[in-house]
Formats: C-alpha cells, structure tokens, sequence
C-alpha cells in the first residue's frame, strides 16, 4: 500500500470538525474567501462564527483550497484526492531520496567482501562457517547468494512446504530469476505438501518454469545449497537465524544426505495421484518404525512435518489400533503384525 493509500485509510477513521466541514462546502458552493460571509453561515448552520477564519486557514493548510492568483478573493474547494497527493508528494520523494542514498551507501560497503573473503582464507579458514542471528540479515544473505548463484539450489524444507498466498507470487519472481539462468533448482518437501493447496498451486507453477520437486514422510531438516558452495541451515536455538557453511568437506557431506533423501522421495506430480488411504498407510507404518525406535513426540512431529498436537493424535490412534498401552507395547505388536522391517 502507498502512501497515499495509506492517507486515505487514515482519513476513513478521522472525523472532521463540523465547522471545517461547513467551510469547504461553502467554499465548494461559492468558489470565493469571505470571512464574513462565511461566519454567518456558520451562525445559520448552529456553529461559532468565530471557528470561519480558522477553518479557512486550515483547510488552505491541508491544500483543500487554491486561491485564484487573479482574484484573491475568489477560491476553488479542491477534491480531497488532490490535497492527499499534494500534501503526499514530497514525503514521498524524501522516501525515494533516502532510498536512493541508502542503495549506494550499501553498493560502497559491498565492494569490501571480496577482501573480507580473502582475509578469511588467509586466515587459516576463518569464515567458512558464520552466525546470523538476525531475520534480515539472513533475507539479504539469500537475495545475494540467489542473484550470485550459477548452476545449481538444492532446498530442504521441512513442514509441508506451505505457502502463503501473497507471497507466492514474489516466491515465482525469484525462482524465475535463477531458473531463466539455466539454475538447476530442486526441492524436497514433506508428503503434507501434497494436500495444501497454495502448496500445489506454487508447485504446479514453478515446475512449469523448470523446478524439481519431491515428497517424503521423512525429511532431515531444512537446508538450502547454492552452487554446492554455500549452505543455509536453521540454528539449533529456535530463533529465525542461519547458519551459513562454506566449509567444503561439510558442504560436501550435506549434498550427500540431499542426495540420497532425494533419491527415496516421490516426485511431487505422481505423489499427488496417491489416493488419502495410501497416505495414511504410509503414515501409520512411519509413526510405529519411529515408536519402535523410541523417538519422543516432539521428535516425531519434527520429521514428519507437523503439529504436536497432530501427531499425538496419529500416535493415539495407533496404540488404540494395536491394543497397546506402551509404547514398548506398540513396538511388540507393530513387529507381530509384519508393520515393521526385519
């Protein structure tokens, strides 16, 4: 929303002085400044007189009014659309100044990184692996890892891989950047993709574009590799920052485990075709092989990719399936009933 918008909204919520508001009708009607005239107006309409000179000067004020530069006696109401632009104008281009200022200021500190790079080499490998704590900072590292990014992304992302409709369409943008590149971009979600509808949709769109996608119950965690030289990973403390890793034999060893969860995940089209029974199926066995191995329910939440509350559930419902109290019960009856690998 711009400024002006934002102004009109605004305004929807204020309520004018009834003098004020008596005054631009006047003028609106008369097409002159008088004073007198005015107050005596006021007066018919129940209003203090004296409110006609100071309603004049504000509504000049708020540019509602332009005077006649021929006839400083004659006047013309403008509509409220005008006065909000003009008043608008130049916060606007004190806006786009600043803005302005504040990308070259950022393009001049920018030219520094290539000897903050070489520095850290030099320095026996410092700066291979680096904490950023704060959420913007982590957005301006990806646009800049994303508009340097060559051949290849490789993404990890746990949750379903919902998406917000509003932000779809910015999320396309971006995508299209690197695929148009000839960037190879693959993608890893949980099988809870398959049923959100933004989710399909945004999955739908960008493979038209040349994006890959794949399902799986399980997934290792959220992960993004650029040119399988520079990875983001989620901090251990539950905050929005990242962790970015240049080291090459761990870069190596997270393409790796992408490369086999990839390998065991379904593409994203044929998953689709899998009917709500196959799922909860796949689900059910998935849940009693991470019962067995004693996972907790927060663990269990975490690599399938949803609630607490909803895979207490699916667990819930397990047990009383199997007839089991424990969770050793269920594990004993689960490998009774072949539910479970040899």
């Amino acid at each position: 929303m711009d400024l002006t918008a934002q102004t009109l909204c605004v305004g929807a919520e204020f309520a004018p002085d009834p003098a004020d508001v008596a005054a631009y009708a006047w003028v609106l009607e008369h097409g002159r400044l008088d004073p007198a005239a005015l107050a005596g107006h006021l007066a018919r309409q129940g209003l203090d007189p004296a409110a006609a000179a100071t309603a004049l000067d504000r509504l000049a004020e708020w540019q509602l009014l332009q005077p006649d530069p021929a006839d400083p006696g004659r006047c013309r109401a403008l509509p409220p659309q005008t006065a909000i632009a003009a008043l608008a104008a130049p916060v606007e281009a004190e806006i786009q100044r600043t803005r302005a200022e504040l990308a070259h200021r950022q393009a001049q500190v920018a030219g520094f990184l290539p000897f903050h790079r070489q520095a850290a080499q030099q320095a026996g490998g410092a700066g291979e692996i680096e904490v950023i704590a704060d959420l913007e900072d982590v957005r301006a590292a990806l646009d800049r890892a994303s508009a340097d990014c060559r051949s290849e992304v490789l993404t990890s992302q746990p949750g379903g891989g919902s998406r917000v409709p509003a932000a779809m369409e910015e999320a396309l943008r971006r995508d299209r950047a690197l695929l148009e590149r000839g960037v190879r971009m693959r993608t890893l979600y949980h099988h809870t993709a398959r049923f959100n509808g933004p989710s399909q949709a945004y999955v739908e769109a960008a493979t038209a574009l040349g994006a890959e996608y794949r399902t799986a119950h399980e997934l290792f965690g959220r992960l993004i590799v650029f040119d399988r030289e520079l990875a983001f990973l989620p901090l251990s403390d539950g905050t929005w920052g990242a962790l970015v890793v240049r080291q090459e034999a761990l870069l190596a060893y997270l393409c790796g485990i992408f490369e086999q969860a990839w390998t065991l995940a379904r593409p994203f089209a044929a998953a689709a075709e899998d009917g709500l029974e196959q799922v909860s199926q796949e689900l059910d066995r998935t849940i009693v092989r991470m019962l067995a191995a004693g996972l907790k329910d927060e663990a269990i939440a975490r690599r399938l990719g949803m609630s607490l509350r909803t895979a207490r559930r699916h667990i819930a419902d397990i047990m009383d399936e199997l007839g089991a109290e424990s969770r050793f019960q269920a594990g004993v009856a689960a490998a009774r009933a072949g539910l479970l690998d040899d």
